[in-house]
């Protein structure tokens, strides 16, 4: 398959800033290590222990040079694919085709030798629903985060794979997430990167993510002005944004921390984001 990096910037945002001013919502450190319920808790226990706080940071336009960003320098590539999917909200399809075409593009971009997609989570924008609400599609991710950190990710490892964990673990392994708009482009509410260069090891705290039958492990991330954040405006349904959630290779990008924004440039009457994101494990020889 040909990879095809888009570098165009379509009509309808020829005169947006190259530099968008946006509130991004952060972690604050605490004594105690955050925890988050992702269902009702026990009664009488807090959903989270965690402490937010929203900063205004300035996210950079990177659409024109879209070519240049790296999984294993930035923590991000963007390609042109079309997926064979017609319809991401009809499960069976999404598994049947989109599971294996996403394998298959994460190969072509990064050389790995094998990719197992373990994972995907639809999400469509609601006016005032939470995320998570029984009944209601997921929303928008609108805290910085990670979906791994240093213990979770060969963790992810040993629980999908099982017996073939050990030996896969000790050549390279690396958890990246595939993101792609549903039906329209993403104007509402895109996703914002950091480039993994600007994070510091101490900008990113481990948090715990509760399952109902599991737990997991994330990191959110505490501000620094240092940090870089990039996004590509009017994402398409026919472009992939990769993101680097974990490498063992700690002499590439490890984790590129993300989150949605509210686009203070975004038009009245831009239809909500629907957006699909599916989790990969990349091997490497």
């Amino acid at each position: 398959m040909s990879i095809h990096v888009p570098t165009h910037r379509n009509s309808s945002h020829a005169l947006a800033p190259a530099v968008v001013p946006a509130s991004l919502t952060f972690a604050k450190r605490t004594a105690e290590k955050p925890y988050s319920y992702a269902y009702e808790p026990p009664l009488g226990v807090a959903a989270t222990n965690a402490v937010q706080e929203a900063r205004t940071v300035m996210i950079e336009d990177v659409r024109a040079i879209a070519g240049d960003l790296s999984l294993d320098v930035q923590g991000l590539a963007v390609v042109r694919h079309h997926s064979a999917v017609r319809d991401f909200w009809d499960e069976a399809q999404t598994l049947a085709l989109g599971h294996p075409e996403t394998a298959q593009l994460v190969k072509d971009v990064t050389g790995a030798s094998r990719v197992v997609v373990f994972d995907h989570t639809l999400r469509r924008r609601a006016a005032g629903t939470a995320d998570r609400t029984p009944g209601a599609p997921r929303q928008p991710a609108t805290r910085a985060h990670v979906d791994q950190t240093i213990a979770s990710g060969p963790q992810r490892v040993r629980d999908i794979m099982g017996d073939q964990a050990a030996a896969l673990l000790a050549g390279r392994a690396a958890i990246i997430n595939v993101w792609r708009p549903i039906g329209h482009p993403a104007r509402d509410w895109p996703l914002a990167v950091a480039d993994a260069r600007s994070i510091a090891p101490r900008d990113l705290i481990a948090s715990d993510l509760i399952f109902r039958h599991r737990g997991g492990e994330i990191y959110t991330l505490a501000h620094d002005p240092a940090q870089r954040w990039l996004y590509i405006p009017d994402l398409r349904p026919d472009e992939a944004m990769l993101i680097k959630c974990w490498d063992s290779d700690p002499s590439v990008a490890r984790f590129a921390p993300h989150t949605a924004f509210e686009d203070p440039t975004t038009p009245p009457g831009t239809p909500p984001r629907e957006s699909i994101e599916f989790r990969t494990i990349a091997f490497f020889d």
